[in-house]
């Protein structure tokens, strides 16, 4: 399957794939890749939002084994916020 017909979601021209609270993006053909995981989220109406997230670049080989340890880890208040730290590392460690 390409990414042209997955059926997912791109930030940035990255596929940003979900399962449950765990959010990955890049493409898992690249070296690296950005592991999203909620560890705190509130409800607000009808919406549950991320209140905490920890953001990790991981290779693309580990992106399944959780026991592996991530290149860089950080936590911050917010999918919003994460989404662009990891962003940023992703993009400089794919020009290497």
């Amino acid at each position: 399957m390409t990414f042209s017909t997955c059926n997912c979601s791109f930030h940035k021209g990255l596929p940003l794939v979900r399962c449950k609270d765990m959010l990955y993006y890049g493409n898992m053909s690249d070296k690296y890749v950005i592991r999203l995981t909620v560890l705190e989220s509130e409800k607000k109406g009808d919406i549950k939002t991320a209140k905490k997230v920890k953001v990790e670049l991981i290779l693309s080989e580990n992106a399944s084994d959780l026991k592996k340890a991530p290149e860089k880890s950080s936590e911050k208040g917010g999918l919003y916020d994460a989404m662009d730290v990891g962003a940023i590392w992703l993009k400089r460690e794919l020009k290497k």
